[in-house]
Parts: C-alpha cells; sequence; structure tokens
C-alpha cells in the first residue's frame, strides 16, 4: 500500500479545542507533518458542555451537530491536500453497558468534505459497539504501531478528559505483544470541572498545576472516591462523563465544601494519578518498565509529578515529547491511522481491548 497523507482531528472528554494532525502513513511508519489546534468559541463550548451534561434539548444538539461540523471544517484548511480525514468527533454520551451500549460524537462530516474535497472516515465506534464491544478505546492500535519496544512492558497513559492506558507487554518476545486497554477513570476532567466553578468560567484549566501545588491533599477522601466499583471492575471496560464528570464532581464538592479552593485541586489532581495507579496495580500484569504520559495532562507539571510518586523507581515515567511525540498529537493522529485502516479495508478495533466478538472495519466514509 502506498504512503497516504491523512488529517486527524479529535477533540475530547474536555470539550476545551479541537486538535489536528496531518500524518504521512504508510504500512512500516506513522509520520506527523504538521501539528495545530484551535480553541472552541465560547458559546460552542458552553452549548457542548450542556450537550455532555444532559442539559441540552434533541433540537439543541441537532444544532450543535452541524454547528460543530462547520467549525471543525474551518480550522482544517491547513491541512488542505490531504488523501483522505479521520474525524473522532465530540463525544456528548457514552454508555459502555453490556445490555445496551451507545454512544454518540457530534459533528457533521458533510462540512469536512466540502471544505477539504477528500473522503471523511467518521463514527468510528459504533461498528466495535455492534460487534459486542464498548467501542473504546481504539487508539491502541495506534500505540501498538508507534511505541511498542520488544523485551519491555510499555504503557501508553493519555490524559484527556478521561484517563486511558494501553499496555504493551513484550517482554516474552514473540512476533505480537499482549495488549491491554481501558479507561482508568478521570484525567483532566474534574480538575476542569473545579477550576471553572471557582474561577466563574473564566478559566478552565489549572495551567501547570499551579492551584493544586498550592494546596493540601485530604487523603481521606481521596480513599473514600478510591472504593467506587468502577476502579475494581475488570477490564475491557470504558467510561465518561456521565460517571466521571459532572454527577460525580458535585458529589465530590460537597464532600469537600470545607476545603479551600487550592486544597480542592489539589485533592481531584492526587485522586486522578491515585485512581490511574490502582488500576494499574489491579488490573495490569505487570508493572510497566516504560510509562509514556500523552495528551493535555502530560502538560500539568503536578499531575506529571502525582503520578510518579506512585510508580518505584524501576519504572520510567515520561512524556511522549521525549519519544518524539507533541503530547496533544497522539489522539489525532491515533484518528488519522485509523481512517488509513478503514480506506484500506483493515479493521480498526482490538477485540480484546474493547471486548468485541471480532475485529471489525472502523468508521463510516462520506464522500
Amino acid at each position: 500500500m502506498k504512503a497516504s497523507l491523512v488529517l486527524g482531528i479529535m477533540s475530547g472528554t474536555s470539550i476545551d479545542s479541537v486538535d489536528y494532525a496531518l500524518c504521512r502513513i504508510s504500512n512500516k511508519a506513522v509520520k506527523l507533518e504538521k501539528l495545530w489546534s484551535a480553541d472552541f468559541p465560547d458559546e460552542l463550548r458552553k452549548n457542548l458542555h450542556r450537550a455532555a451534561a444532559n442539559e441540552a434539548s434533541s433540537y439543541e444538539v441537532g444544532q450543535m451537530h452541524h454547528d460543530l461540523g462547520r467549525f471543525y471544517a474551518a480550522q482544517a484548511k491547513r491541512g488542505k491536500g490531504a488523501d483522505f480525514v479521520g474525524l473522532h468527533g465530540q463525544t456528548v454520551f457514552h454508555n459502555p453497558d453490556k445490555k445496551a451500549p451507545a454512544t454518540i460524537q457530534l459533528g457533521e462530516p458533510a462540512y469536512l468534505v466540502e471544505a477539504l474535497g477528500a473522503p471523511v472516515v467518521s463514527n468510528f465506534r459504533s461498528a466495535d459497539i455492534a460487534a459486542g464491544g464498548q467501542g473504546a478505546p481504539l487508539a491502541t492500535i495506534f500505540h501498538q504501531f508507534v511505541f511498542a519496544k520488544r523485551g519491555q512492558h510499555v504503557c501508553v497513559n493519555n490524559l484527556g478528559g478521561i484517563s486511558n492506558v494501553t499496555s504493551i507487554d513484550w517482554r516474552k518476545g514473540g512476533s505480537q505483544a499482549k495488549m491491554i486497554a481501558f479507561d482508568t477513570g478521570p484525567a483532566n476532567v474534574l480538575i476542569d470541572l473545579a477550576m471553572r466553578h471557582f474561577t466563574r468560567g473564566a478559566t478552565s484549566m489549572d495551567k501547570d498545576g499551579a492551584w493544586a501545588a498550592q494546596g493540601q491533599v485530604s487523603k481521606l477522601l481521596v480513599q473514600r472516591w478510591l472504593r467506587h466499583e468502577y476502579f475494581h471492575r475488570k477490564p475491557p471496560k470504558s467510561t465518561g462523563r456521565e460517571l466521571f464528570g459532572e454527577p460525580f464532581f458535585k458529589t465530590a464538592m460537597r464532600d469537600m465544601k470545607r476545603l479551600s479552593k487550592f486544597d480542592v485541586l489539589a485533592t481531584l489532581t492526587d485522586f486522578t494519578a491515585r485512581s490511574l495507579a490502582l488500576n494499574y496495580e489491579r488490573h495490569l500484569p505487570s508493572v510497566p518498565n516504560r510509562l509514556i504520559l500523552t495528551g493535555g495532562g502530560a502538560a500539568n507539571p503536578q499531575l506529571v509529578k502525582a503520578i510518579s510518586e506512585h510508580f518505584p523507581p524501576t519504572t520510567e515515567v515520561i512524556t511522549s515529547e521525549a519519544v518524539g511525540w507533541p503530547v496533544q498529537a497522539i489522539e489525532p493522529a491515533a484518528f488519522a491511522l485509523l481512517a488509513w485502516l478503514r480506506m484500506n479495508r483493515r479493521p480498526g478495533n482490538l477485540p480484546q481491548t474493547t471486548g468485541a466478538r471480532r475485529a471489525v472495519l472502523c468508521g463510516q466514509v462520506s464522500e
């Protein structure tokens, strides 16, 4: 198969901005050619938060689907010349329940087709769900393709709104590594909600972990929250804002009503790190030799420090920057690869990580 120039577009559960990664992809490699981001306009961001919190009507969600599609297209023009596009879309609902799983990502792809004159692959998760999976995680195939290292157990952990890990255990040799991937729980979502709460929407992130660094952790509350059944549930598993977004945050804020704003940020940051480490301890075959942190949370030194403290010195904890991949590039590049696989009629899911009965073609093509 010849190399293709593919534009990957990703906006995660933090609902703050959109990341674009233009990649050259072949059977042998994924090479990042260009990376840029675009912040959501205030009104669109607020509306998407309302949709994710189940506070928007069906009429409003329908309007958002097209407004978001137009926004994706307007900001994608630096990717003109791409052979095709992989659009994740904005998740506003994700229910991994085994009896009736469902997911929805907003963002009408037709506007990208019109703007770029290229086919667009979108709605990646539904085929996996139809095959009995949870529709997540899907970036695992990219993590395996780019970060696997023979003889080592490598974990790639994306810190978006939600935290998800891909365990690539290649210590036993052979032609393939043993793969485990799942969502560990919250990453930035609770921290961002707290910042919006205390600043009345003026700030949506704890830049450089500055507020958390000034606070004291309530270890008692962290221990209580770590009893949440999700952390003890075995993979495959996935989650979203429905579990660790606004509902959890409202309860947590009642628990922390006597804490200062700085203590609140310190406590939520430590909870995020501890919940990640607890999942590793319970659900992975061993402590990793290398832990690669990606996503927006990897740019928060306080969160990175808190995570590092829960691993032994034998684990090398780094960000993806250290291995040549900007932290914001991983997720959009992953959906560029998934689009490349779909256009070449190759499966995009790993059934052992999503719980699907079989490998399937992920994504629907708009032309």
